[in-house]
């Protein structure tokens, strides 16, 4: 395993032990509840919006530790961000967890931050869905928020 690898590999390791967000969001705007049916993973995510910036977000969840980890950077990645920035960062993710290994610009690496860890992942397809399920439950709970991600980026 070569230097890179094994520091994204720790980055994992650390989110999913240190899980930055996690509990019930006191008087969210919206809640989220995913579950993987593939491996059982699930999480809720409650988020509170203020002034077209993602205020807070909290989640409670069970699985494996990529999942985790993964909601973990996704909060650090998205609290205080404006709305246009979180449909990018989504995207950006999205797009890298479905590279199947073939990697994204540097770029994107870079302005992902701590998700780029989860370039790796993006090889095993069952382990997608793990990485992928905060962000969707994200994604639905600001839906519901009535602040969809998809009119964020066209405004």
């Amino acid at each position: 395993m070569n230097a890179l690898d094994q520091l994204y590999q720790q980055v994992i390791l650390d989110h999913s032990r240190e899980r930055h967000g996690a509990g019930a969001l006191e008087s969210p705007d919206a809640t989220s509840h995913q579950v993987n049916p593939t491996c059982g993973d699930d999480v809720t995510v409650g988020v509170h919006v203020v002034d077209g910036r993602v205020d807070s977000i909290g989640w409670e969840g069970d699985g494996c530790s990529i999942s985790q980890a993964s909601i973990s950077v996704m909060h650090d990645l998205v609290v205080g961000a404006d709305l246009d920035t979180v449909a990018r960062l989504e995207a950006d993710f999205d797009a890298l967890m479905h590279s199947r290994g073939r990697g994204v610009d540097a770029s994107v690496l870079d302005e992902l931050e701590d998700a780029a860890a989860f370039e790796g992942v993006s090889k095993y397809p069952n382990r997608v869905k793990c990485a992928l399920l905060g962000w969707i439950a994200l994604k639905d709970a600001l839906l519901k928020a009535g602040v969809p991600l998809d009119a964020a980026s066209t405004d």
